[in-house]
């Protein structure tokens, strides 16, 4: 028996029931593995309400996650017991210990610790794919990252910045904007004090911008097309403040033959070949100082419902983590 989290009826932060449940030995090609952080994410919130289906219930919440290597399977070859590793995995992540595909596991460079594995397979990989693969972000481009001082935001800031684009965010407390300023935003935007696209009309001089990255959804649409220039890309990647409402087809015309579009993580990792060149990607720029991670919170396992209070509630900044 292990410790894990499980929803049995999607729901408030309450619907998270910290538990003892089985886990088997590894299958053909499994691994199991003994884990030391869990990174917490908006995603999870989806599960735990509904917004995102879970494909049976109970089910245990969490997609990213780092650990060593307890046992392997049969087949499992590239994988030894005291390997240490990190995963990003739809569900299944809130445990002490858990069965995990092994063609889903990366290995963790020396330098790299299990808290930071923890949050980088899935908000690192995220920002890898959104800001090389969805759009290449080159030097001179204009980027808006909307929510700038969460776990996404903070990285991609600091990526962005890395490539030589002008780096424009919007938070949402003069704190937050603090941190945004010193994670690689050029300029800061208090998105409840300001009308957001009048001041990226003003720092841009009209121009606009290249691209928006906008994990925030229904309430900076349709702001965010406003913000693009002709021929600019709108990235609506998350929901944190709900789903981007249908429209028309023709407002994207309607602001200068926009380009729109709504990835996943999941179709940029599909295969073995992508995973190990993101993470690969992500790792190097850790470790060559492009990329710092700032992990500005830790809750124990037990208290994961806390953690999503507080997530919810906006009351962290960067990336947060859970203890086993």
């Amino acid at each position: 028996m292990i410790k894990a989290v499980r929803v049995h009826r999607v729901g408030g932060p309450e619907a998270l029931v910290y538990e003892a449940v089985d886990v088997a030995a590894p299958g053909q090609g499994e691994v199991r593995i003994r884990q030391h952080a869990i990174g917490l994410n908006f995603i999870d919130v989806y599960y735990r309400t509904g917004l995102y289906k879970a494909p049976a219930v109970p089910f245990v919440i969490g997609n990213e996650a780092a650990g060593e290597v307890v046992s392997v399977g049969p087949g499992v070859t590239d994988f030894h017991p005291g390997d240490r590793v990190a995963y990003y995995f739809n569900l299944g992540g809130y445990a002490t210990e858990r069965i995990i595909p092994a063609d889903k596991l990366v290995k963790l460079p020396d330098h790299i610790t299990y808290e930071q594995g923890a949050v980088l397979m899935l908000k690192g990989l995220t920002v890898w794919y959104l800001l090389h693969k969805t759009f290449k972000v080159e030097h001179g481009h204009r980027v808006l990252i909307h929510a700038a001082a969460g776990g996404i935001g903070l990285l991609a800031c600091q990526w962005a910045k890395a490539l030589g684009a002008n780096v424009i965010g919007t938070v949402g407390s003069k704190a937050k904007a603090d941190l945004a300023l010193a994670n690689g935003c050029d300029h800061v935007i208090l998105y409840k004090e300001e009308d957001f696209v009048a001041r990226v009309r003003q720092i841009s001089r009209n121009e606009l911008c290249d691209v928006v990255y906008d994990g925030v959804g229904k309430t900076t649409f349709p702001g965010s097309l406003s913000c693009l220039r002709p021929r600019g890309l709108f990235v609506s990647f998350g929901n944190a403040s709900g789903p981007v409402p249908p429209f028309a087809l023709a407002e994207l015309n309607n602001h200068g033959s926009l380009f729109a579009t709504r990835p996943k993580l999941n179709d940029y990792v599909a295969t073995r070949k992508d995973l190990l060149e993101g993470a690969d990607t992500l790792f190097a720029a850790v470790i060559n100082q492009k990329l710092n991670v700032p992990i500005n919170h830790a809750y124990a396992l037990k208290d994961a419902a806390r953690a999503h209070a507080d997530l919810e509630g906006r009351l962290t900044t960067g990336a947060a983590i859970l203890k086993p």
